[in-house]
């Protein structure tokens, strides 16, 4: 079945019509994964649509530039403002959106000195793993490949060829028939899935990986972590190895594309009960109400379109 693209994207300074959005085939990322970017949401709410943390998740998109040494040629408040426009371009009453800078057609050595080129896509986008997922969670497995080491490839930004990494990882997951894969550091402990971080719960509270397990520090981690402490649910960051996943009481994945995902089992052994446990439903309670009104938008997360 074919795919059906939205309508326009907002690329290099204006909307355009999607297919006018090209590079040619030589460019630095097509070849060298140069490119960042983010994943972002935004959710209908009772005050009208409102992008989640769009300008955490810029920050961010700037940050990642920062590492990989790209010149960004917007500013963030033009990204902010190109992301509410594309919005309203394809008449969305919520979104995925896509900011992505990379370089563009220049020299061809590793080190050339290329054009930025930037663009902010934006689509209707369901469940990212499937539907009925988050009331039902998936089956995960852990994967043969491990995350890249430190101070080899900058886990901390959000580039392009880094997810390559998460490419094997989720792929393998699919050819065995799972839901998606979990990744072990390099030291042998739990880094996070594909492409979403971790959390379990032990006796009420809940754990995750630190950054130092060659993890992206998700923006959706932080937002759990935060609506968790605030409603006196314990957060502990640690160290944890493989065998706990098979020990928890809960396991869920996390992240702006999988939002909250529950794990049922872990390389055929059963998480808990082998369903969705009441903490995961809490978190799930709390992260969602922050669009239909019922958690209160404290901290100005919610961005309205």
């Amino acid at each position: 079945m074919a795919r059906e693209y939205p309508p326009f994207i907002w690329h290099n300074g204006k909307i355009k019509p999607w297919a006018e959005a090209t590079t040619h085939v030589m460019a630095h990322a097509v070849h060298y994964g140069s490119s960042v970017f983010e994943g972002i949401r935004s959710y209908t709410t009772p005050k009208g649509q409102a992008i989640f943390r769009l300008s955490d998740h810029l920050k961010r998109l700037f940050h990642s530039a920062k590492i990989y040494d790209l010149p960004m040629p917007f500013a963030q408040d033009e990204l902010a403002r190109a992301s509410r426009d594309v919005i309203s371009a394809n008449k969305l009453p919520k979104a995925y959106l896509r900011p992505v800078a990379f370089r563009g057609l220049g020299g061809f050595g590793l080190s050339a000195e290329c054009p930025t080129d930037v663009a902010v896509a934006a689509w209707d986008m369901g469940p990212y793993l499937g539907p009925g997922v988050i009331e039902q969670g998936i089956d995960a497995c852990v994967s043969s490949w491990q995350r890249f080491a430190p101070n080899t490839i900058p886990a901390g930004a959000k580039a392009g060829g880094n997810y390559l990494s998460g490419q094997l990882i989720a792929r393998e997951a699919r050819r065995l028939g799972f839901g998606e894969g979990i990744a072990l550091a390099s030291t042998g402990l739990l880094s996070e899935g594909a492409g979403e971080n971790l959390f379990m719960v032990f006796d009420g509270a809940l754990h995750t990986t630190p950054v130092s397990a060659a993890l992206l520090n998700g923006i959706t981690r932080n937002s759990l972590m935060t609506l968790a402490r605030d409603a006196g649910i314990e957060v502990v960051e640690r160290d944890i190895p493989r065998e706990y996943l098979y020990l928890c009481d809960e396991l869920f994945m996390c992240g702006t594309a999988a939002e909250i995902t529950p794990i049922r089992s872990v390389d055929g052994k059963p998480v808990g009960a082998g369903k969705p446990g009441p903490v995961t439903a809490k978190m799930q309670k709390l992260f969602f109400g922050l669009f239909d009104g019922s958690t209160p938008d404290t901290r100005g997360w919610l961005e309205y379109v």
